[in-house]
Parts: C-alpha cells; sequence; structure tokens
C-alpha cells in the first residue's frame, strides 16, 4: 500500500514540479492540481478565486462562483482547516488565500510525510493486527461500500484486476481511461502476469476527438494480447456510468455522471458491492452494451477513413444527405425503425406531413426518443398514428428505412421550424451495404424490445402524493384517504427562500418536528419479466439536523387491486435510523398489515448517495413487499434534469397532523437496475427533490 502512495505522491510531485517552471498556468491546470492533491472540487474553486480577487466576503464568492451558500461557506471551513486560507476577525469575515507555493510545498511535504510514516509502521501495524485478529476468514456477507476519491478508487480496482481469476468487465471513457494510465494503472495490469483463460473485456466511447489518445494507449499494450478485447457501442449509444465487474463476485459503480470532465477527477464516487444480485444486474446492463458493439480497430478505421470496414456508399454533402434523408422515409414501404432526440420529437409532431404519410399507405413506424415534461404531450398524440417509446438520450441520432438503408448523424441544430433541416445533417453517415444495416437493425430493434411506451400515468398525474410523504394513516387501501390538501398560490415561496431554510436549518419549537433531506421519486412500470406491479418509490436522504437525525430510508407503494378501486398502496418501508423506523412503524403504519413490512436494516445493506443533481439509491438485501410481492437487491439512478421548479404544499392528515412540504426540485429520469435486466424511465415518471424541508406539527389539544 506504502509504494502505491510513494508512487500516486511522486507522479503528483513530478507534474507539480512541471508545471511550476512555466511562466503561466492555466486555471484549469492549477485546478486539476489542487484535486490531485486532495481538494474537493468546490473547495479549489472557492481558493483559485481567492487566490485571483484577494480579499471576499462569503456572499460574494458565492455570487461570482454561482455556487450556493451554505457550501460555499464548507469549503471555506476546510480550507481554514487546512491552512490554505485565512478569514479576518470582523463581520461579516472576509477571505484570502495562502500563497500558491507555500500551499504546493505545504502539500508535498505533507504527503510525503504520510508516505514515509506508514512505510516505518508497516511491520508494527501487522504485528498489532495479528495480536486482535480472531481469525484471517474474511466477511464474506452481501453488503455496500462507498469508495471516494482517485487514489483509493484506483487502488482497488488495482486489487480487482490481480484477484480476477476468469474474466474482468468495464465500461469507461477515454478520459477516465487516460488518467488510469496517468496512475501506472493500465502498465500495472499488463505488467501482472495474467492465468490462462483469463479475459479482460473494456467497452469504451470513441469519437474523431479522442480516437487518438486511443490509439497512444492501445499502443502500450502487449502485441500479443489474447485475454484483451476492446469495442465501442454501435449507434453511438451513450455508455451507462463507468462500472467495472470481477468474476461476478464483485462489482464497483460510479455514481458520478459528469467525471469525463477535466475538474472531475477527484470526485470521484463510487459504489462497491459483492451482492450477487446486483452483480448479475450489472453484468447484464454489460453484456447487452457488448453484444451491440464493434472492435475498437474497425472503428477506428472507421472514422479515420471515414468509410467502415464493409463497401458502402456515402454521401458527405449536408444539403445532399439531407434530401436524401427525406426522400428516403417518405418512400418507406414496410417499415421504418428511429431513434432520435426529444427535440426532433416534438418537430415531427409539429410537422405532421410524415406522419400522415406513413399512416396512408400502412408503414409501421416506430420512434425512440427521451420523453420528457416537454414533448410528453406530442409523444401521447403521436401514438394515436406511430408507434413511439423512450430511450435514454444516445449520442446519435438513427434512422432504418424497410431494413435497406441506414442513417447516422449528430445533432448540431434545434431549430424547430421543419422535423429535419439541413443544418441537422452535419457529420452524417449513409449505407445501404446489406450486412451493415442488417447488423444495425439488430441492435436497434433489441433496444426497442426493452423500451417504454409514454405511460398514461405519470407522478404528475398521482399529485400531491408525488411530492410529499404519505399519509399517517390507518387505513393502507388509499393513499391519499382523509387527507385535505392545501396548496399554497405560485409565487408565495421561491428557491431562494428554502435553500435559506436549508441553510440556517434548526428544529422548531412546540412539538414541531421537521426534516431536512435530499429525495427522489421514482414511478416504474416494470416489464412482465420482473414479476413485479407498478411501483410508486420513494427514496429520502435525510440531513443529520432532522428531528430523529440522519437516516437512508426507502418507501415502496405498489399498484395493486383493493375493494374501492386499483389504488398505490404503501408496501414495505426500510430504513438505517432505529429511532426513525420505530416511530414509523408505530404512527405511520398504525394497524394496518404492512406494518410487518416497516424494517430496521444495516447501513452497509443500503446506501443513497448524491451527485450533483442526481440520486444513486441501491439495496443488498430482498425487500419482502406486502402482500406478496419481493423486490430483489437493485439499484435505482434518479438523474434531473431542466431547470428547477419549487413547491410548497399543506396537508392536514386524517389523524389531525399537519404537514408543510417545500422543496426545490428537478424532473428526472429513472433508471432501474433489477437483476433480471435494466429498465430506463421517461423523464415524467421521476423528481430529484434536490431540497426538501417537511415541517410537522401535531393537532390541538
Amino acid at each position: 500500500m506504502h509504494n502505491i502512495i510513494l508512487e500516486i505522491c511522486g507522479h503528483t510531485i513530478r507534474r507539480m514540479v512541471r508545471w511550476l517552471g512555466s511562466e503561466r498556468l492555466s486555471q484549469e491546470r492549477v485546478l486539476k492540481t489542487l484535486m490531485d492533491l486532495g481538494l474537493t472540487q468546490s473547495d479549489a474553486k472557492v481558493y483559485i478565486f481567492l487566490g485571483k480577487r484577494g480579499l471576499q466576503k462569503g456572499i460574494d464568492i458565492a455570487r461570482a462562483l454561482k455556487i450556493r451558500k451554505q457550501q460555499i461557506y464548507r469549503s471555506l471551513k476546510n480550507l481554514e482547516n487546512k491552512g490554505l486560507v485565512s478569514a479576518t476577525l470582523d463581520y461579516p469575515a472576509r477571505y484570502s488565500a495562502e500563497n500558491f507555493r507555500k500551499v504546493i510545498d505545504l502539500f508535498i511535504r505533507a504527503k510525503m510525510e504520510e508516505a514515509q510514516s506508514l512505510r516505518q509502521s508497516k511491520v508494527s501495524i501487522l504485528q498489532d493486527w495479528q495480536s486482535i485478529a480472531i481469525s484471517e476468514n474474511e466477511d464474506t456477507s452481501e453488503k455496500f461500500t462507498v469508495i471516494k476519491g482517485r487514489n483509493i478508487i484506483y487502488s482497488k480496482i488495482q486489487q480487482m484486476i490481480h484477484q480476477t481469476k476468469k474474466h474482468l468487465s468495464a465500461t469507461t471513457s477515454v478520459p477516465n481511461l487516460a488518467r488510469a494510465d496517468q496512475f501506472g494503472l493500465i502498465d500495472g495490469t499488463f505488467d501482472q502476469p495474467i492465468r490462462d483463460g483469463i479475459q479482460l473485456r473494456f467497452i469504451i466511447d470513441l469519437s474523431e476527438k479522442n480516437v487518438q489518445t486511443v490509439k497512444n494507449l492501445l499502443r502500450k499494450t502487449p502485441k500479443q494480447l489474447s485475454y484483451l478485447k476492446i469495442r465501442v457501442p454501435d449507434l453511438g449509444v451513450r455508455i451507462f456510468n463507468r462500472m467495472i465487474i470481477r468474476d461476478e463476485e464483485e462489482a464497483m459503480f460510479f455514481i458520478n455522471t459528469d467525471a469525463d470532465s477535466a475538474t472531475a477527477d477527484q470526485d470521484d464516487l463510487c459504489l462497491w458491492t459483492n451482492c450477487r444480485s446486483l452483480v448479475y444486474a450489472f453484468t447484464g446492463v454489460f453484456e447487452d452494451l457488448w453484444r451491440n458493439s464493434t472492435d475498437i480497430k474497425s472503428k477506428i478505421v472507421q472514422i479515420e477513413t471515414g468509410k467502415p470496414m464493409t463497401e458502402t456508399s456515402l454521401i458527405q454533402e449536408t444539403e445532399a444527405t439531407h434530401k436524401k434523408h427525406v426522400e428516403t422515409i417518405l418512400s418507406a414501404e414496410k417499415e421504418i425503425i428511429m431513434m432520435t432526440s426529444a427535440e426532433s420529437l416534438f418537430r415531427f409532431w409539429k410537422n405532421k406531413t410524415f406522419t400522415k404519410k406513413w399512416a396512408e399507405r400502412g408503414v409501421s413506424a416506430k420512434i425512440m426518443a427521451p420523453i420528457t415534461t416537454e414533448n410528453f404531450e406530442a409523444a401521447k398524440q403521436l401514438s394515436q398514428f406511430i408507434e413511439v417509446r423512450h430511450v435514454p438520450q444516445s449520442y446519435l441520432e438513427t434512422t432504418i428505412v424497410d431494413g435497406k438503408h441506414l442513417f447516422q448523424f449528430r445533432k448540431t441544430s434545434s431549430d424547430d421550424k421543419v422535423p429535419m433541416d439541413a443544418t441537422h445533417f452535419r457529420d452524417s453517415f449513409y449505407t445501404n451495404d446489406f450486412e451493415q444495416v442488417g447488423r444495425m437493425a439488430n441492435s436497434i430493434n433489441d433496444i426497442w424490445k426493452n423500451a417504454q411506451p409514454p405511460s398514461t400515468f405519470t407522478l404528475e398525474s398521482i399529485k400531491p402524493y408525488g411530492f410529499m410523504p404519505p399519509p399517517l394513516s390507518n387505513n393502507h387501501w388509499k393513499v391519499m384517504q382523509g387527507v385535505t390538501i392545501v396548496e399554497e398560490k405560485p409565487g408565495t415561496i421561491t428557491e431562494e427562500d428554502v435553500l435559506n431554510k436549508m441553510i440556517n436549518a434548526n428544529q422548531p419549537l412546540d412539538g414541531e418536528d421537521r426534516l431536512y433531506a435530499t429525495a427522489a421519486l421514482a414511478l416504474i412500470h416494470p416489464p412482465e419479466n420482473f414479476n413485479l406491479p407498478d411501483m410508486l418509490l420513494r427514496i429520502n436522504h435525510i440531513g443529520k439536523l432532522s428531528g430523529f437525525g440522519a437516516e437512508d430510508n426507502i418507501s415502496v407503494h405498489l399498484w395493486l387491486e383493493t375493494p374501492e378501486g386499483h389504488a398505490y398502496v404503501r408496501a414495505a418501508n426500510i430504513g438505517d435510523n432505529p429511532v426513525a423506523v420505530t416511530r414509523r412503524r408505530e404512527c405511520d403504519f398504525g394497524d394496518s398489515p404492512a406494518k410487518q413490512y416497516c424494517r430496521l436494516v444495516k447501513k452497509d445493506k443500503l446506501q443513497i448517495r448524491v451527485f450533483g443533481n442526481s440520486l444513486f439509491c441501491g439495496w443488498a438485501i430482498p425487500i419482502p413487499l406486502y402482500p406478496k410481492y419481493v423486490l430483489p437487491p437493485a439499484c435505482l439512478l434518479v438523474e434531473g434534469y431542466g431547470k428547477v421548479k419549487t413547491r410548497a404544499v399543506s396537508c392536514v392528515l386524517s389523524s389531525g397532523f399537519r404537514c408543510a412540504i417545500e422543496q426545490n426540485y428537478f424532473d428526472a429520469f429513472v433508471t432501474f437496475m433489477h437483476p433480471t435486466s435494466k429498465y430506463s424511465g421517461p423523464g415524467t415518471d421521476g423528481a430529484f427533490i434536490r431540497d426538501l424541508i417537511i415541517t410537522t406539527t401535531p393537532p390541538k389539544k
């Protein structure tokens, strides 16, 4: 371990010396350097700002960097503790940055002392461990572990590579692959003796911008590598988060979705699990990508020459490609299948020339696009003439006509005057090669089978429950029975109002209880092979200043038939705070038959993490659901998009309790990784509640 630390420190120090020798340091390099040395992205940005601007107030820093005040003051406190920032004694305090060269020297000295101390104490640490260790048996229970920080993550990846017995599978991006190479991870992989039968499989993204970087990395690999295979997804499909799977025994899943930026590497946050069901779920996602991928060498040739490996006809002119695309889809005889953008779907609805002609001639038309709150109505109306389904946003838009013609192009314009304007066809590709079109058709049909049609039951359609906790009612049949809802008029509360309350978190007087959290809602319409009814999940990442302290909590409701018709019925609730779970079981469930499904779980069995406008939730245990279902170990990713919205709702429960809910939230896409397969839900079925405050007032005596 100390060798790894010394290697990392040495690499960082060498890079620092090179950079300090130059006359000018770019802000990006300085930011990257500070993050390499242990600062978070926010802390590094604050330090750089103070270094450039001098003495500043906290509120002025927040405004200039457009970062929330609570995050700014948290960063300032961290920097003060590290000796990188000093504050004046006046009120409000003003902050200044220490000299950059002194900061670098401080970091270098600390890192070297840390490595030297670890090396010197290695023998005594091992002796101490032997004296307290009861046995050498490892803990094999299924669990979650959160790993944060690039250095620790890369060490864990290296350990997984060395322990591989059969196969190691990974999806990653080119920038992250390059960063791994900087830390010697690639060289270490090939220096390690690989036993017979081991297979290393990697799926990476590839484009004109990064093809040279990939070629440079490939030159480092030994020439004869029968055990190493690298592929690039067909159809330009975006790689779904980074993941690493070893021998179907353990997996690492990276939560941060914006890790390709030059400033995001120190914020790496991933979850490690040895839960077999979750590992199988990740494996299923990887295998789907692998089947619909092309060997990297073939892809490089295609990018560099503009031609695929097979003979084909190409149209490179923008206007000619646009004209040929329009003529081809209008002359379709049997089938059109298309994967397009959310904006293009809306434009198809505005200009119905294409859909009307397809319907008149009996052409089967299938369109896949990200379904959002903005294009939801358009998708529903288009569904009267053609089939529409939701897919996550992809890099390339793809059209296949009659199994004979294939178009692919990158979206470069948001012009909504026509369904497909000429500027939309830059960087386009066309082929009528039978083999090429057939292979792509198989891939896009696989995507179609797993895609979800727009549902008439969206999260908004079941409001106000969708944005508030379930009522404290003993009646389990109807979610909202006995509850009076009073929604405040628009404009009575702003985003800043909610943020200020989160910053100045406190518990109210007179017996009221207040909860501070980041939360997510997910409406899931599972396919038949999941063997589950429709579900409504609420995930709460509750802060420590809440009335019952910090807690990770999941509430599950199932769409079930009841004596009063179908309703979302409370089916389970799990949490890792004993006090909160006991209170919830007694007060929230009452005499409900679902009371026994309110359970306490260990913290390493349930993990909820927030990164930017995304929330990840995973559980490593099966969750029994009322009345007879079981939710297996699985993962849920809720990704917010669009503009922030603010909402305030008051409700009076049948028990007399009153709840006031205040929140800032985003519409969100939902991804549910079930052991059977991956489910992708539209942007109308999820909500990422960034700031949530719930104040509960008991009834008057």
